[in-house]
């Protein structure tokens, strides 16, 4: 990986050089747009729609419409004055609970590596921020754009994920909110079942991007000069007669399919699945506080801890 930006956690009197690096790529399959006839490649040309002259890079500045449609022109200077940190600082605000800072803030993430002699206090900070439980709040520029992030452990080194501002999060107005929708105790007791049917431990290993697979297929098989086959859809199937009906086919469907995933056949499955059940659980009980389920009464539920796993 190539280092995007270098600078410092700056964190109250102690200063820790580090590398930024991108911790995600998309491996989408890119295209160029290209002449069908002969395959020669799509050029674009910077043409001004007042005089119709092809623009030089240099001339071209950064233009903000106004509702009249009229164009306010913003240069180079007009933005030099602007109050972006140029420090090459990641200045770390507070700390707080992981489960106060809602998900849909995040944005990028970057993973982060001491520079020099900043080995020591890198891992002095991971190791106490791994033992609070707890993600610092801090304020970063990259990319000329000033962010909220949070700082955060994942094996060892330290993430980076920028975040969204406050004003940048949609308000979910949607009609059905303000609805009366009467949900029958039956039903919402046929879905918690499908869900406890469906838990398990998240592994992404397990997902894999189809699309993305088939279109390289289609583009190998053009190299090749092979024809190019195409998969038969998949059979329908039939909607349930109501919510509750698909609800209960949906928990027979989930459970034949897990059954067949840990143990290939019905009776085998359903046993190895029964080895399986107390383990994850156990490991489930550990990471958020949630009580193991038993046959007896339940009692009374602990509160959960603050404590991040």
């Amino acid at each position: 990986m190539r280092s995007i930006w270098k600078g410092a956690i700056s964190f109250g009197l102690v200063t820790i050089p580090v590398k930024v690096y991108s911790a995600t790529e998309q491996r989408d399959v890119s295209f160029h747009q290209v002449h069908r006839k002969d395959g020669g490649r799509i050029k674009y040309k910077r043409v001004c729609t007042v005089d119709g002259e092809e623009v030089p890079y240099a001339d071209i500045a950064k233009g903000y419409e106004l509702p009249s449609g009229e164009i306010v022109v913003l240069t180079d200077e007009d933005f030099a004055d602007l109050p972006l940190s140029t420090s090459r600082r990641i200045d770390v605000l507070q700390f707080v609970e992981t489960d106060q800072v809602d998900a849909i803030y995040f944005a990028k993430s970057y993973y982060l590596e001491p520079d020099g002699t900043g080995a020591k206090p890198y891992v002095l900070l991971r190791d106490a921020l791994e033992e609070s439980g707890q993600v610092a709040i801090v304020k970063v520029a990259l990319r000329q754009r000033e962010s909220l992030a949070t700082l955060r452990v994942r094996e060892g080194v330290f993430v980076l994920e920028t975040m969204l501002w406050p004003d940048e999060i949609r308000e979910p107005a949607f009609p059905f909110l303000e609805e009366d929708i009467e949900v029958r105790k039956q039903e919402l007791s046929m879905a918690t079942s499908l869900i406890e049917t469906m838990e398990g431990d998240f592994d992404p290993s397990e997902y894999k991007d189809a699309y993305r697979e088939a279109l390289q297929a289609v583009i190998e098989a053009k190299i090749e000069g092979r024809e190019v086959t195409r998969p038969e859809p998949e059979e329908g199937e039939e909607p349930a007669a109501d919510l509750l009906s698909a609800l209960r086919a949906s928990v027979e469907a989930a459970k034949k399919s897990r059954g067949e995933k840990d143990g290939g056949q019905k009776g085998g499955g359903a046993k190895d699945g029964a080895a399986k059940k107390p383990a994850a659980r156990k490991s489930t009980a550990k990471s958020g506080g949630r009580a193991a389920k038993s046959t007896e009464k339940k009692p009374a539920a602990k509160p959960r801890s603050r404590k991040s796993a």
